[in-house]
C-alpha cells in the first residue's frame, strides 16, 4: 500500500483540526490558505452572482480558525460584512447563507458585537429567501437569550431594544414583522419581559400593515399553544437518565460516556429542583400597559374607522373587552356597538357574547347594560328560538350579572327565572344557574320562592349600591382562631389533615337546643296571643247577639201591647248604654293586642341586640387576630373549613350578621367561551364521536399479549425470541428428529444377523 504525501493543502477539515490543536506549528499552511482565499475573493468580485465552491469552503475554514490567529484575520469579518452590504440581493442563495453562517460563528467566538450584526441582518430581509429569514430570526433570538443567560445585561439590552423598536417603524414590511415576532418570542421566553417591550408591541396594534397588527393583537390575547406542545415533544425525545446509565453499564467505559452520564445527572437534578420550586406567575401583558384607557379608546376608534376583515375586528374587540374588564375602564360606546350584532344568526355570535360579558364590571353604569340584557332577552331567550340559543342567552345574562349585578331589574329577572320549569333541560339548567348566581350576589332581587333556604353565608350578603367600595378590616372567618394558640404542635398536624379531607358540618347540640327552644317560645307566644284574640272577639260577638235579641223581644212586646211611651224611652236608653259598653270593651281588646305586640317587639329587639353583640364580638375577635397575628397555612385551612360550614349550614332564626364578606369572583378575570357555550353537562355522542373516543383510548392503552420488557424496543433479541416469530415452514427441518426403530424391528434385525453369522460358519 502506497503512503500518500502531505494532503493538508487540499484537506481543509484535517488542517482545521490540527490548527485548533497547535496553531503555531501550522501557521505556514494557514497563511497559504489565506492567500488562496484572497485570490479567489478577487475572482468572485468579478462574478458575484455565481456560486464558488472553493470560496465557500475557505470562508467556513477561516471562520473556524479565526480565534487562533486574531491578528492576521483582523479585517476578515469586515470583508464579509462589506460583501453582504454591497451584493446582498444579487448573491447566490447558498453563498449568502455561507457568509451569514461565517459571521454567526465569529459572533459566537465573541469576535463581533451583536449590534453590528443586527443592522446587517435586518437589511438582508429584503432578499427573497425564506430559509435565510428563518435562520436569521432563530440566530437573533438565541444570541439575545445567550447574552442574558447568567444575568440580564442591561447595557446591551437597551441598545438592542432601541434598534428593534426603530425597526418596527421600518417601511420594509418583512423587517417590521420580524422585529415584532422576535420581541414576542423573547417576551414568551422571559428574556425581554419588561414594561418597555410590552408597550412597544402595543404600538404595533396600530400598524397599517395587517400582519404586524395581527401579530401584536395575538400577543395580547395569549400565547400560542402549539409552541408549548412543540417544547414538550422536544423534551420527550431526549434520552432519560436511566437509559444513559444502562448504556454506560453495558457498553465500553470511555471518558466521553462518563461525561455524558455526568451531564445527564446534572440536568436531571436541575429539572427536579425546578419542579419542586414554587411556580412563578408573570403578569399578563395587558396589566403592563402604561395608559390602558387611551389604548382601548384608540383601538375602538380604529375598529370604527378601518374596514378590516371580520377576523381582525374580532381580535381587536377581544383585546378591547379584556382591557375594559381588567382595568375597569369607561368605554360606554363599546356596549351599543356590540349590541347591534347580538342576533342568533350572526357569525361568531358566541365570541361577541363573550366579549360583552368580559367588558362588564361593577363600575359600568346600570343604565348602559340594561338595554344589552333586554336585547339578549328579546333576541335569544324567546320560545321562537331553539333550546340551545335560549340556553346560550341565559348563560350570557348570568356572566354579565356576576360582574355587574345592578344591571338586572326585578321584572326581567322574574321573567327569566320562570324558565326553570321549561321543558328543555338545557334551558332549565341555565335558568337554575342564573338563580344560583343571584343567590350568591344579590338575593334581594329574587322572589321569595327562588331565594331558597338561607345559609349563614347568604345572610352576610348585602346588596351594594353603584360605586360603593367595601374594604374589609379583617380576614373573614378569623374568629375561629381566637381561643387557639399561634404555634401549632406536630400532634395537631394529623387532625388538620383530616379536616382537609372531611368537613364535619354538625353544630354543637347546646346551641341547637337553646336556639330551638327560643324559636319554640316565640311560636308559642304568638299562638297564645292569636288564640286570646279569637276568644275575646268571639265573646264580644256573643254579647252583641244576646243583647240584640233581648232588645228585639222587648220592642216586640211594646209594639203588641202599645200601652205606654215610657217603656220605649227606657229601651232607647238601654240601647245607648249598650253601644257605649261595646265601644269601651273594643278599646280594651285593642289595648290588650297593642300590649302583646309591644311585648313581642321588645323580645325581638332584645334578641337582635344580643345577636348584634355576638357579631360585634366576632368582628372584634377577627380584627384582633388579623392585626396581631401572622396567619400560617394551617390557620387559613381552618378558616376555609369554617367558611365552608357557613356555606352549608342553614341560618338560625333571628341571626343577623353585620360584617361584610368579600365575594370573590369564581370565574376569574376573563370569561371562558365554554361557560357561555355550556349547554349540556354531557353531550350525546354520535357514532363518529364514539369511534374517535375509542381510538383515543386505544392509543394510551397497553397492547394485549406478550409485554416486551426491554428499554429500547429496537435493540437486538435472542434466537429463542426470534424463533417465536418465525413461520413453521422455516423451522420444520430443524424440528425433524431421528426416526428410531421399534422393539419388534430390532428383534427381527437381530435374528437375521444371527442367522447370517451361523451360515457364514
Amino acid at each position: 500500500m502506497v503512503r500518500h504525501n502531505n494532503q493538508l493543502p487540499d484537506n481543509l477539515p484535517q488542517l482545521q483540526n490540527l490548527i485548533k490543536r497547535d496553531p503555531e506549528s501550522y501557521k505556514e499552511e494557514f497563511l497559504q490558505q489565506y492567500q488562496h482565499y484572497k485570490s479567489t475573493l478577487e475572482v468572485f468580485h468579478l462574478e458575484p452572482t455565481q456560486f464558488n465552491k472553493s470560496l465557500d469552503e475557505l470562508i467556513i475554514f477561516l471562520a473556524q480558525v479565526a480565534h487562533c490567529y486574531p491578528g492576521d484575520l483582523k479585517t476578515y469579518p469586515q470583508e464579509i460584512v462589506d460583501i453582504l452590504q454591497t451584493h446582498n440581493i444579487i448573491l447566490d442563495n447558498e453563498m449568502r447563507m455561507t457568509f451569514c453562517k461565517a459571521l454567526i460563528q465569529l459572533r459566537n467566538k465573541s469576535l463581533l458585537e451583536p449590534t453590528a450584526l443586527l443592522s446587517l441582518f435586518f437589511e438582508l430581509l429584503k432578499c427573497q429567501d425564506k430559509a435565510l429569514r428563518q435562520f436569521l430570526q432563530t440566530h437573533i433570538v438565541t444570541d439575545i437569550k445567550n447574552v442574558n443567560a447568567k444575568h440580564k445585561n442591561a447595557k446591551i439590552n437597551t441598545v438592542l431594544q432601541n434598534f428593534m423598536f426603530s425597526m418596527l417603524k421600518n417601511p420594509n414590511v418583512k423587517a417590521a414583522k420580524m422585529s415584532v415576532d422576535i420581541m414576542i418570542e423573547l417576551y414568551n421566553k422571559n428574556v425581554w419581559n419588561d414594561i418597555k417591550t410590552v408597550n412597544v408591541i402595543a404600538t404595533g396594534c396600530f400598524s397599517k400593515v395587517t400582519k404586524v397588527a395581527v401579530a401584536s393583537l395575538k400577543f395580547f390575547l395569549g400565547t400560542d399553544p402549539e409552541e408549548k406542545d412543540s417544547d414538550d415533544s422536544d423534551s420527550d425525545d431526549e434520552p432519560s437518565v436511566r437509559e444513559i446509565m444502562m448504556a454506560n453499564k453495558v457498553n465500553k467505559k470511555t471518558k466521553k460516556r462518563q461525561k455524558q452520564l455526568k451531564k445527564a445527572k446534572q440536568t436531571f437534578v436541575k429539572a427536579k429542583k425546578k419542579k419542586s420550586k414554587a411556580p412563578q406567575y408573570n403578569f399578563s401583558a395587558l396589566h403592563l400597559i402604561h395608559d390602558p384607557q387611551d389604548f382601548a379608546e384608540k383601538l375602538f376608534k380604529q375598529i370604527e374607522k378601518n374596514n378590516d376583515r371580520f377576523e381582525v375586528k374580532l381580535m381587536t374587540l377581544d383585546v378591547v373587552s379584556r382591557l375594559i374588564g381588567l382595568h375597569n375602564l369607561f368605554l360606554l360606546n363599546f356596549y351599543p356597538y356590540i349590541q347591534r350584532f347580538l342576533q342568533p344568526h350572526q357569525r361568531e355570535v358566541t365570541k361577541l357574547l363573550q366579549f360583552i360579558a368580559q367588558a362588564a364590571h361593577e363600575l359600568v353604569p346600570p343604565e348602559v347594560l340594561e338595554p344589552v340584557l333586554k336585547t339578549l332577552a328579546n333576541n335569544f331567550v324567546t320560545e321562537r328560538n331553539s333550546a340551545d340559543v335560549m340556553a346560550i342567552g341565559l348563560n350570557t345574562v348570568r356572566e354579565i350579572c356576576t360582574r355587574c349585578p345592578l344591571a338586572m331589574n326585578e321584572d326581567l329577572l322574574e321573567d327569566l327565572t320562570r324558565y326553570k320549569h321549561y321543558k328543555e333541560r338545557s334551558v332549565m339548567m341555565a335558568a337554575h344557574s342564573l338563580i344560583g348566581t343571584f343567590r350568591r350576589v344579590m338575593p334581594d332581587l329574587l322572589h321569595k320562592k327562588e331565594k331558597g333556604r338561607p345559609t349563614e353565608a347568604n345572610i352576610m350578603i348585602k346588596s351594594s349600591k353603584y360605586g360603593e367600595i367595601r374594604a374589609s378590616e379583617f380576614v373573614p372567618g378569623a374568629e375561629v382562631l381566637y381561643n387557639q394558640p399561634a404555634k401549632n404542635n406536630k400532634e395537631n398536624d394529623s387532625d388538620e389533615e383530616d379536616d382537609d379531607e372531611w368537613i364535619d358540618i354538625s353544630t354543637s347540640s347546646k346551641e341547637e337546643t337553646s336556639e330551638e327552644e327560643e324559636s319554640n317560645e316565640e311560636d308559642i307566644s304568638e299562638e297564645e296571643t292569636s288564640e286570646e284574640e279569637i276568644r275575646i272577639n268571639e265573646s264580644v260577638d256573643l254579647d252583641e247577639t244576646t243583647r240584640s235579641s233581648i232588645c228585639k223581644n222587648e220592642n216586640d212586646k211594646t209594639l203588641l201591647d202599645s200601652e205606654t211611651i215610657g217603656t220605649q224611652n227606657t229601651c232607647e236608653e238601654n240601647s245607648q248604654n249598650r253601644e257605649t259598653n261595646q265601644v269601651l270593651r273594643k278599646k280594651n281588646v285593642l289595648t290588650k293586642q297593642m300590649k302583646k305586640a309591644q311585648k313581642l317587639e321588645k323580645r325581638i329587639k332584645h334578641k337582635s341586640e344580643k345577636n348584634e353583640e355576638l357579631t360585634a364580638e366576632r368582628k372584634t375577635k377577627a380584627s384582633e387576630i388579623s392585626t396581631q397575628r401572622i396567619l400560617s397555612d394551617k390557620d387559613f385551612r381552618k378558616i376555609d373549613v369554617a367558611l365552608a360550614k357557613q356555606e352549608v349550614t342553614y341560618a338560625k332564626r333571628g341571626v343577623k350578621r353585620s360584617h361584610d364578606q368579600i365575594l370573590t369572583n369564581q370565574n376569574g378575570e376573563l370569561v371562558k367561551l365554554s361557560d357561555i357555550e355550556n349547554i349540556y353537562k354531557k353531550r350525546k355522542h354520535d357514532k363518529a364521536a364514539r369511534q374517535q373516543s375509542v381510538k383515543k383510548g386505544q392509543e394510551t392503552r397497553d397492547k394485549f399479549g406478550f409485554k416486551d420488557r426491554r428499554q429500547n424496543p429496537l435493540c437486538s433479541t435472542t434466537n429463542r425470541e426470534k424463533r417465536k416469530g418465525k413461520v413453521f415452514s422455516m423451522l420444520k427441518q430443524k424440528l425433524k428428529t431421528k426416526v428410531k426403530r421399534s422393539f419388534r424391528e430390532k428383534q427381527i434385525a437381530l435374528k437375521n444377523h444371527l442367522i447370517k453369522q451361523r451360515r457364514m460358519k
